[in-house]
């Protein structure tokens, strides 16, 4: 065996290195991605690489001047080359060495000697080698660079700094000065096709070799200058042969470049029911309810209990955190949806489409609300901010700023003429919208208000907070003579003359407060369409449903309380005093008025309690005959809940929750065909098609760690339709389970520790499980005829039982069955053969325990994935490390190689999933899509599409595409994206102070800044360019033309053929109404002059006034001073006036006409018909709420006059008596 050691040093002199960092000019370190170098370099400079907190990966090259050239060729701007000695050049950081006095080592042991490459130069190294036994080992120089013998018969190799080495042991430098004089046997031995130049130790002014003599050191260079002789003339001879073969492997780096792979994106997308970021709501028809499903809206069919359409948004427009966050529908089909990012998306729920895109908040959107109409949306974000959208024209209104924390609930209010909003900062704010300021401050709330809703009649509003109490409040409609409205008779109190002119905007009045049962905070409040009933949903499991009393019953319980309260006080001897006397009997409080209340009014009648916390709740805008209501629930565990609400209780009458796990899914496996994919969660496996997503079993079961699906092969002897499966448990159980039937055949005790892992193997009978317990058991199935039962069935029993130090956390097989590699706690792997179990490798290296590993087909390489957020990739042939990748920001959880390749793919709890070429150790693509940590993974066999499970409990399916890209181009994207957010981040914390505490009610525009706002400017401007060259070129082609000398003029090709106004107005329409605010915001004043002047013709165009009038009006605002202060703005602006006002006359009076037309077409058709000329539903719907309130008033005379016979024979009896 050859034993050979590497020390690396400058110029391989044994002296500490002066490494440097080296990269491009202008390159800043924190841009930097990797660093190459020679692998010695590197693991000198590790430690102060790890100081420097620079996030590289370390990749290995031949020497480091190549690496310097490879950089500086190809201009790699996220790459760092190390480098020894002094330089010239730019570098990033001087004497990266870790310390003078370390010295690195690298020992590798070889059966065979390690012949250097001919085709490419070798890394000069010293090289302590020995042939014979164990002998005393001695020094030889071997260099890449070209070896002689001068006239003397001296040897010499010019080494990398430079210098010299004579063959007596002495140093000279180029210019042949003295350097000093080392002990040891010298000389160089250049690499050939024979194999290495053996040399024999001698003695060289040194001690330590005493047992040689001069002899053996003539002997060594009488033997080792005459092969070099006759290699100098042969070495001139190969050089043009070695160019090109260095051009050769030069060509053959360049093209593994440029390999092109086939990129993975998403496919599919399930196991989510309901998330719990959002609320749900109904539709408008009753019929649908809309669910949240992180970034999608699930449309469920109440009565079938089916998703019949799912709402996503685009796959361009995705984001990492791209969850819904909040819902609201309108009296139409539309649908609008708030996201984490802060947009907000309109959808039309029939057709399933994404009508518009509202960017506006720059916090995730936590209240949405239409008015009643359903054209007009208001938005509240976390942000602070509340945004008024206009529907129907697709644009933000405007801003309302005033609230100190996040805006948590919104309700329009007076025919939408004014807004109610509540914040986390315990403060309610009214807001008329019509002069866009904050009217009225309510205050009274001791901790965040989290929900407020109104009664579909406008009446009550009713908020609620964490206080045990919910707090009610009159609604003023408006003003008559100068005096409030009242809501409800007997509600208001009458003022002494007080009328001061605070009341005059006092909307909001306070009516009172009902203690509620729960203690924990309110979470949402919601009346009912017909507005008799109040649900408050807590942060906890209970749901409590109040009836609101109408006006004879609120009196009447206000009575009986006030008589219940003279009763108390006359027992107790207490004498009232008033001043006339007896004659105030049956009056309020006040002795003038019947003060009605909130606890007078509304009445608890039922507490629905649901089995797991409650996160949010839904009324059925369509009441059921002879329901009071139908309540939607969603719950924390992935389940929809549906309860009828009736005078005696409620009762649950569907849940749905087949389609998904009630928490994170654990692990996944797919079967060998890939038609079969197996899930497993703390108490349930699911069976699913992976290409439809559809759930097919439901097998109750312990909590799943592991699984695997048995190939058909391994129970050929089993009468089956479905196959079996095993599932590892937390309990040490394994779980056979049948397929076909949803049953889980036999539960056997395999461990005493939870079951970490399982492992089949390949072509064999059997598999492997791993388990806490310390042990490592084989199995093999059996097929077993049960007693008492007809058909065979299958069973596992344990052959082999492998003990270990610690814990074991994962278990792997290699393809050909012959290693077994055991994960433990301890962070090691050892590798056992799998015949004998003897112990065959130890690969340690990993600063936190493997938590996954996997081998390639081929059994060449192993990776293993840590929690200390590595990747590692092993040789499993030497158990060498190849390659320590800094794979993902937190723990690696699951990592699997594509079958007959050495990609791979792994998964992280950093939510992404990435694709790695294990060759080239380069990072290909990064999946974002998961919204928690991700768990577990599973390939196809042919690696058409991949699978990964997660925390937030939703299975997705990446699909192998047929579009190539290269490594080159995806590094490009992501240094784009990174410059990007870099460029925002800046410009946000240079103009926008992070502590700004908006003006009290101050109003802002709606719009925000985006990347898109931003190429829409830039493509504006280079319209109004090109027009303007054009207009030159028109310009002089018309004076060439009055000169005679002009030639046919050839019009622009890239204007498309349209004049140089209506290419600019083209650009101007390409742009997204809820974009263009913004965009003309960003265009320079000299720009804006240019547009302007453009609008009078354009106003022509009858389809395009309304976009030339808010042109205009954006362009007007913002340019004000600046406009009038421009002498030649002042003509432009006058016949801009003169013409604007006529042709929105026009249009104005166009509209009118057709709504008059329409109206006489309503009334003619309203004429010739019985029926009214309204919509059938709306029409029946009022008249069963007419029929329901005659049939509540009937039941209520009847109680009223069966209680005043009973008291009419108790007062006839008394006086009888």
């Amino acid at each position: 065996m050859v034993v050979v050691v590497v020390v690396v040093a400058p110029g391989c002199l044994p002296r500490f290195s002066r490494c440097i960092l080296l990269a491009l000019l202008g390159v800043r370190k924190e841009y930097v991605t990797r660093v190459i170098s020679h692998p010695q370099a590197l693991a000198q400079c590790e430690l102060i690489l790890t100081k420097l907190s620079l996030n590289v990966a370390r990749e290995v090259v031949d020497d480091t001047t190549g690496a310097a050239e490879f950089v500086a060729a190809n201009n790699l701007c996220d790459s760092q080359c190390t480098r020894s000695g002094p330089l010239q050049d730019e570098h990033l950081a001087n004497r990266i060495h870790d310390h003078s006095s370390i010295v690195t080592r690298f020992i590798i042991l070889a059966r065979e000697p390690i012949i250097p490459h001919t085709d490419r130069p070798v890394k000069m190294s010293n090289v302590f080698a020995h042939d014979k036994g164990t002998s005393v080992l001695f020094k030889v120089w071997v260099g890449s660079n070209e070896g002689w013998v001068d006239g003397g018969g001296s040897v010499r190799t010019r080494m990398g700094d430079g210098s010299v080495r004579m063959r007596d042991g002495s140093v000279e430098d180029e210019d042949g000065q003295g350097m000093g004089r080392q002990s040891g046997l010298h000389a160089t031995v250049r690499p050939c096709v024979e194999g290495w130049f053996w040399a024999s130790p001698a003695r060289m002014g040194s001690n330590k070799y005493d047992d040689l003599t001069g002899e053996d050191v003539l002997e060594f260079f009488s033997q080792t200058v005459k092969p070099l002789k006759q290699n100098l003339a042969a070495s001139k001879a190969e050089k043009p042969k070695q160019n090109q073969t260095r051009h050769k492997h030069k060509e053959q780096k360049q093209q593994a470049m440029v390999k092109a792979y086939l990129r993975y994106e998403p496919a599919a997308a399930f196991g989510v029911i309901v998330s719990v970021e959002s609320n749900i709501t109904y539709d408008s028809s009753g019929k649908h309810l809309l669910a949240p499903a992180l970034e999608k809206v699930g449309v469920w069919h109440v009565r079938q209990g089916v998703c019949t359409k799912t709402l996503a948004p685009s796959p361009a427009s995705r984001g990492p955190s791209l969850a819904v966050t909040s819902i609201a529908s309108s009296t139409s089909s539309l649908i609008a949806s708030g996201y984490a990012d802060g947009s907000v998306r309109i959808w039309d729920s029939e057709k399933g489409t994404c009508e518009t895109t509202l960017n506006g908040h720059k916090g995730a959107v936590t209240a949405l609300r239409y008015n009643k109409l359903g054209s007009l949306l208001a938005s509240g974000s976390k942000d602070n901010d509340i945004i008024l959208w206009d529907v129907v024209g697709e644009t933000g209104l405007y801003r309302l700023r005033g609230h100190r924390d996040q805006v948590t609930d919104l309700v329009f209010l007076d025919s939408g003429k004014k807004l109610v909003s509540s914040s986390k900062d315990k403060f309610l704010r009214v807001w008329d919208l019509e002069t866009q300021h904050c009217m009225q401050i309510v205050s009274g709330h001791h901790s965040e208000i989290w929900s407020i809703d109104i009664d579909p009649e406008e009446r009550f509003l009713v908020s609620g907070s964490a206080d045990v109490e919910l707090r009610f409040y009159t609604i003023k409609r408006g003003l008559v003579d100068g005096q409030p409205v009242s809501t409800i008779k007997g509600a208001e109190n009458v003022n002494n003359g007080d009328s001061t002119t605070q009341n005059k905007w006092e909307v909001l009045k306070h009516f009172g407060e009902i203690q509620r049962q729960s203690k924990d905070r309110v979470s949402t409040v919601a009346f009912n369409k017909s507005g008799n009933l109040l649900a408050c949903q807590v942060a906890g499991k209970t749901v409590e449903i109040f009836r609101m009393l109408d006006e004879a019953k609120a009196k009447h319980k206000a009575k009986r309380r006030l008589n219940r309260k003279k009763e108390k006080k006359s027992a107790k001897g207490e004498v009232e005093v008033m001043e006339n006397g007896d004659t105030n009997h049956g009056t309020g409080e006040e002795g003038n008025a019947l003060l009605v209340t909130a606890p007078d009014v509304f009445k608890l009648l039922h507490t629905v309690r649901a089995s797991k916390k409650i996160c949010s709740i839904s009324f059925c805008p369509i009441t059921p005959k002879n329901l009071l209501a139908t309540l939607a629930l969603s719950l924390n565990n992935n389940v929809l809940e549906f309860y009828s609400i009736e005078s005696s209780g409620t009762t649950k009458t569907l849940g749905i929750e087949l389609q998904g796990h009630r928490s994170d899914v654990r692990s996944v496996t797919l079967s060998s065909d890939n038609s079969l994919l197996m899930s497993t969660s703390h108490n349930a496996v699911k069976i699913w098609n992976p290409s439809t997503g559809s759930c097919l079993r439901t097998i109750d079961s312990g909590y799943g760690l592991c699984g695997l699906i048995i190939p058909d092969n391994k129970y050929a002897r089993v009468e089956t339709k479905g196959g079996y499966a095993l599932v590892g448990t937390k309990d040490g159980t394994l779980e056979i389970i049948d397929i076909g039937s949803g049953t889980c055949l036999e539960v056997v005790e395999a461990h005493g520790g939870s079951v970490r892992s399982i492992a089949a193997v390949p072509n064999e009978n059997g598999f492997v499980t791993g388990s806490a317990d310390h042990d490592v058991k084989f199995w093999e199935y059996e097929v077993k005829q049960k007693s008492g039962q007809g058909t065979k069935c299958l069973t596992v029993s344990n052959v082999r039982t492998m003990k270990m130090n610690d814990d074991v956390l994962v278990v792997a097989v290699s393809p050909d069955a012959k290693y077994i590699a055991v994960a433990l706690l301890d962070c090691t792997v050892k590798v056992f053969f799998a015949d004998s179990l003897k112990f065959f490798l130890s690969l340690y290296g990993h600063k936190l325990p493997v938590l996954c590993m996997a081998i390639s087909s081929d059994g060449d390489l192993i990776v293993t994935g840590s929690a200390d957020k590595n990747l590692k990739i092993w040789g499993l042939d030497f158990g060498d490390c190849h390659k320590s990748i800094f794979a993902h920001a937190d723990s690696v959880m699951a990592v699997q190689f594509v079958h007959n390749t050495h990609y791979m793919f792994s998964v992280g709890k950093d939510r992404l999933v990435k694709y790695w070429d294990a060759d080239k150790f380069e990072l290909l693509l990064t999946l974002e899509g998961h919204h928690a940590d991700v768990w577990c993974l599973a390939i196809s066999n042919r690696g058409d599409f991949i699978v990964t499970g997660s925390h937030d409990r939703s299975i997705r399916r990446w699909d192998r595409t047929e579009e190539p890209f290269f490594i080159e181009e995806e590094k490009e994207k992501r240094l784009e994206e990174m410059f990007e957010s870099d460029l925002d981040n800046a410009f946000e914390n240079r103009y926008v102070p992070k502590e700004e505490v908006p003006e009290e009610g101050a109003v802002a525009l709606a719009g925000k800044k985006t990347q898109e706002t931003v190429t829409a400017t830039d493509l504006i401007i280079d319209a109004i360019d090109v027009a303007e060259v054009e207009l030159n070129r028109i310009a002089e082609h018309q004076e060439e033309k009055t000169r005679g000398k002009a030639a046919e003029f050839q019009p622009n090709a890239i204007m498309l053929g349209l004049s140089p106004s209506d290419y600019v107005l083209r650009a101007l329409s390409n742009v997204n109404t809820n974009d263009l605010e913004q965009t003309l915001l960003a265009l320079p004043f000299p720009d804006a002059l240019k547009i302007m002047s453009y609008l009078k013709d354009w106003t022509s165009n009858p389809d395009k006034v309304e976009l030339v009038c808010r042109i205009a009006t954006l362009l007007l605002q913002t340019h004000h001073h600046q406009l009038v202060t421009t002498p030649a703005a002042r003509p432009m602006l006058t016949v801009l006036k003169d013409i604007l006002y006529a042709r929105i006359k026009a249009c104005k009076d166009t509209l009118g006409f057709n709504l008059a037309a329409m109206d006489h077409l309503k009334q003619l058709m309203a004429s010739r018909s019985d029926a009214l000329f309204r919509d059938a539903k709306s029409k029946l719907l009022e008249i069963r709420a007419q029929h329901s309130k005659r049939l509540d008033a009937r039941l209520e005379t009847r109680e009223e006059k069966r209680k005043k016979k009973k008291q009419k024979k108790s007062s006839d009896g008394h006086a009888w008596t």
